[in-house]
């Protein structure tokens, strides 16, 4: 997978973590998955065409999502992963494709990003569209989320 294309999704957290009152993000470790994705909490679906054919699977679990969420609503307690804290991890996910979309295009690469699905859960399974996914762990303050790249 070609580092022009996978660093406009990690400089898209980088534009958008702090407009949201992250004050640290980094990256953690990159490995690379099989297409059979499994976790346990939230995992926020984006569909790519154009240029770049695949998905983006940002996947958290419930406590991580929940503090995420609560973070967006300007620290809002979210106790349960109700429809405000699933809409706004939508809504994140919509955030961040669409930055790293605007990323590429700089870049002279063109994409068209599909309205993210949602799913959440014990025992989650995903099959993406790639043989080979390329997950790079994202650090925002003290919550993890991993960045699930499947290109074809």
């Amino acid at each position: 997978m070609d580092v022009k294309i996978i660093n406009p999704f990690i400089e898209a957290f980088n534009n958008v973590l702090p407009q949201l009152g992250f004050a640290k993000v980094s990256k953690g470790a990159m490995t690379v998955k099989s297409s059979d994705l499994q976790g346990n909490g939230v995992m926020a679906i984006v569909g790519l065409v154009g240029d770049v054919k695949g998905n983006v699977i940002y996947s958290m679990n419930f406590d991580n999502a929940k503090g995420i969420a609560s973070k967006m609503m300007m620290g809002m307690p979210v106790e349960n992963f109700d429809d405000m804290a699933q809409s706004a991890i939508s809504e994140l996910s919509n955030m961040l494709t669409g930055n790293a979309s605007i990323n590429l295009s700089e870049l002279g690469t063109t994409v068209d990003i599909s309205t993210p699905t949602l799913i959440y859960g014990e025992g989650l399974k995903v099959k993406a569209k790639a043989s080979k996914v390329l997950c790079v762990e994202i650090i925002a303050d003290d919550a993890k989320l991993d960045l699930n790249i499947a290109f074809e």
